[in-house]
């Protein structure tokens, strides 16, 4: 196989992106996922100071984020401890819905 083939069958894995296309897009979405996270803590930091309460749909969004994240990435490399760390923030985001709730419906604070 020459250099060309090689080229093609890899841009056809990749479906037609280029290596540099793909590491920039992950690069993105981690930057993305780290700012994320860092202005849910300010936002849940900030509400407890002045509201005297931490709004748990935030948390909700966030730990849902984690959750995606880690079981699409069980789906693509089938490890267990991929799918054992989705499970639970799964779980952690249904505590945050629950509470968001609660919260929603003057239950909880």
């Amino acid at each position: 196989m020459n250099r060309e083939d090689i080229l093609k069958k890899a841009q056809a894995e990749n479906h037609g992106k280029d290596y540099a296309d793909i590491e920039a897009q992950k690069s993105g979405t981690r930057a993305a996922y780290f700012i994320a996270v860092f202005l849910v803590i300010i936002v849940d930091l900030v509400n407890g100071f002045v509201l005297g309460y931490v709004n748990r749909g935030m948390d909700f969004v966030l730990f849902t984020m984690a959750f995606v994240a880690f079981l699409t990435k069980y789906i693509k490399l089938r490890k267990r401890h991929e799918l054992i760390v989705a499970i639970l923030w799964g779980i952690a985001a249904l505590c945050m819905l629950a509470c968001w709730i609660l919260q929603l419906c003057g239950v909880a604070k």
